[in-house]
């Protein structure tokens, strides 16, 4: 199971910072951001809800929408 957010982080430094933050809280999934791309996607793949994502990151300042 995987969702993809959209993020406006657009500094590497505070993508590792959200994803080392992300990794503590959701152990079994596997993250990773694209800078590249428009939306500044993050990707989220595991097996658990979530739901609960889009709080770390919301808590460090910046804005985390699910797309669909």
């Amino acid at each position: 199971m995987g969702e993809i957010f959209k993020a406006n982080i657009t500094c590497k430094v505070e993508t590792a910072k959200i994803i080392s933050e992300l990794k503590t809280l959701f152990r079994s999934f596997k993250f990773n951001f694209d800078l590249d791309d428009i939306d500044n996607i993050l990707r989220a793949e595991g097996f658990e809800s979530t739901l609960l994502m889009t709080s770390p990151v919301i808590e460090n300042g910046f804005k985390c929408l699910v797309l669909d």
